[in-house]
């Protein structure tokens, strides 16, 4: 299991499940943020058609390309059904933002031999580790 910072390191393209159009919240802020700083967000959320500037899908398996890691802004209770679908698109990694933790979405991930991370802040990940993918 890489430790999130390498996660972080490893990753180009961060599919965000639960993607906001609301600049308000840390569901906006977060990728909007990691975008800034040179990593590809693809946007997860059916209600929307765009947002950072890239096409929005309604599920993982929609995009038609690969994925880096898949990262969560659903409740806990979503992130089981979040990690199977990562799983079944061949994701190397999944992180549940900051405050939501599951063990089963833990497990199902572990069997599957993907990275995990859960309750911690991409953002915050990236600024500790002086983290960027601009050139």
């Amino acid at each position: 299991m890489r430790t999130a910072q390498q996660i972080l390191a490893d990753s180009a393209v961060i599919a965000v499940v639960g993607a906001s159009r609301d600049p308000s919240k840390a569901a906006h802020r977060v990728p909007a943020q990691m975008q800034r700083h040179g990593w590809r967000i693809i946007p997860v959320n059916p209600m929307v058609d765009e947002l950072f500037g890239e096409r929005a899908y309604a599920s993982l398996a929609d995009i038609p390309h690969p994925v880096d890691l898949v990262d969560v802004f659903r409740p806990a209770r979503d992130a089981v059904e979040v990690v199977r679908e990562a799983v079944a698109i061949g994701a190397p990694a999944v992180w549940l933002q900051l405050g939501i933790v599951s063990p089963e979405a833990r497990r199902i991930a572990e069997k599957a031999g993907i990275d995990y991370v859960e309750d911690r802040c991409l953002i915050v990940e990236r600024a500790a580790a002086g983290l960027t993918r601009l050139g």
